[in-house]
């Protein structure tokens, strides 16, 4: 197993050089910066899971968020859910409480073509890219009680660091998606 990479500094704003970084990871720093959302930035290897995040956590001093792209069985209707990143997702508890049927993580296919994402970097970030609105954010109300909320920038090769105030006052409301709020 191949040792995980994190760069020990904790950066403010966006990367200087934005060299060989993804279109849509800059254009999440675009978007931020448009918003005039100070943020905090780690950069590191891919995360594989949100056990991996452990040390990204620390430097940042933050939790960072599970994000979690979901379908119905008919993969007609989607959903962008966030949650603590420890605590454990249980599908009927959230059908249950959305009144729908059970739902199911959704392909990387309509994660890229909703989101603009791939596996392993969902994030609210990503429904910038949702312009049609064909995606429901529903957010889990113990992600927001803590004064940072931690991301990624639709790339999961840096992690950010955002004041939940404005996630929820200044990014939701530019993201033009509604949340629904949930208890699991």
């Amino acid at each position: 197993m191949s040792e995980f990479y994190l760069d020990p500094t904790l950066y403010d704003g966006r990367p200087a050089d934005v060299t060989g970084r993804d279109a849509v990871e800059i254009a999440c720093y675009d978007f931020l910066d448009r918003l005039g959302v100070p943020y905090q930035r780690a950069d590191h290897d891919e995360t594989p899971s949100i056990e991996a995040c452990g040390e990204v956590e620390r430097l940042l001093g933050i939790e960072i968020c599970k994000n979690l792209f979901l379908c119905n069985r008919q993969k007609t209707q989607f959903t962008l859910l966030l949650m603590p990143g420890r605590k454990a997702f249980r599908t009927k508890e959230l059908s249950a409480q959305l009144g729908c049927s059970r739902l199911s993580f959704a392909d990387a296919e309509h994660m890229q073509e909703y989101l603009g994402v791939t596996p392993g970097s969902v994030s609210v970030l990503g429904l910038m890219n949702d312009t049609e609105q064909r995606v429901r954010l529903v957010i889990d109300r113990d992600a927001l009680a803590h004064e940072y909320f931690g991301c990624h920038p639709c790339r999961n090769t840096s992690s950010l660091r955002i004041r939940t105030a404005d996630l929820t006052g200044r990014i939701l409301p530019a993201l033009g998606h509604e949340p629904t709020y949930v208890s699991l």
